[in-house]
């Protein structure tokens, strides 16, 4: 395997929120992979497919991209729900919800499904690369590839190697993620990786502020911004990822890692999440929403 070529053909498992744009960028890249986009469900699959097109049109209707690429984008996607289709592809970027059983599940089957050189990267965000990589029966093909959302926009992936992974193997999908138009960084299989093992705890400490009424919602969000020079605060940011997700992530951590200071579970997170108020996509958090647009703090 040579670390310089590219993966011509490109499974994507899962069209959601991050699957739908990790298939649309490297589609729409130029490095000539054809993507095969997998939902077990018609419904799923559609709607994943609708994203993708409305995506497109949008950067068409701003002159961003030609009507000729928009077409060509599209052509180089096959949608389907039967997963045989994923025999051949070179690299599935694996995109299904924060569930590691489920994650499981789907890397015993692709190994049985795949041919023996195919390189499995998770994206996922929190869970243990390690672990997952165990379960497949290919553990040196095995790494993270860890986007951020929104994927059409968000320039940054987080290539995360474990002690098993071949070196050629990482480089080939380091250079892979470069050459779909994003920037690369390695990291080792650390909970949350670079950035969420950084930002996470940084939002718990923010909220533990507010646990101990150390200072306003509006004013610790309004201190990082005009301090620290953040485009927006920590409790804005939390509310707008989801109080659910985060409180997911750090509560995964806490279990496994209890001995860990930095990981915690402020009481403020635990009552919103309890109540249903997850943030934005919910209409209050730590704010009150009007879908996108942010209100005030919620007393």
């Amino acid at each position: 395997m040579s670390a310089s070529s590219n993966f011509d053909k490109v499974g994507i498992i899962g069209l959601g929120l991050m699957g739908h744009g990790i298939c649309q960028v490297t589609a729409a890249s130029g490095n000539h992979s054809s993507v095969v986009a997998f939902e077990s469900r018609r419904e799923s699959l559609e709607r994943g497919k609708k994203r993708i097109e409305s995506s497109i049109q949008r950067m068409v209707s701003k002159g961003k991209i030609t009507e000729k690429n928009a077409n060509l984008t599209l052509q180089s996607i096959t949608f389907t729900t039967d997963v045989s289709k994923l025999s051949n592809v070179d690299l599935i970027v694996e995109a299904v919800i924060e569930n590691m059983e489920l994650k499981r599940d789907w890397y015993q089957k692709l190994s049985d499904i795949c041919k023996p050189e195919t390189v499995f990267a998770s994206n996922t965000s929190s869970l243990s690369i390690t672990e997952l990589a165990e379960t497949s029966k290919r553990p040196n093909q095995f790494l993270g590839l860890h986007f951020f959302n929104p994927v059409q926009m968000m320039k940054l992936v987080e290539v995360i190697y474990t002690k098993h992974t071949d070196t050629e193997v990482f480089d080939k999908a380091y250079n892979w993620v470069n050459s779909i138009g994003k920037v690369a960084v390695k990291c080792g299989d650390t909970p949350g990786f670079i950035v969420n093992r950084l930002l996470v705890p940084s939002l718990m400490q923010a909220m533990l502020m507010v646990d101990r009424a150390d200072a306003s919602v509006k004013d610790i969000d309004l201190s990082l911004k005009l301090g620290a020079g953040h485009p927006m605060g920590p409790l804005h940011l939390a509310d707008y990822i989801g109080l659910d997700t985060c409180y997911y992530i750090v509560n995964g951590w806490t279990e496994k890692f209890p001995d860990e200071p930095s990981f915690v579970i402020p009481e403020c997170l635990k009552a919103k999440v309890q109540a249903g108020n997850f943030g934005r996509k919910t209409g209050k958090g730590f704010y009150e929403w009007n879908g996108e647009k942010r209100g005030e703090p919620v007393n």
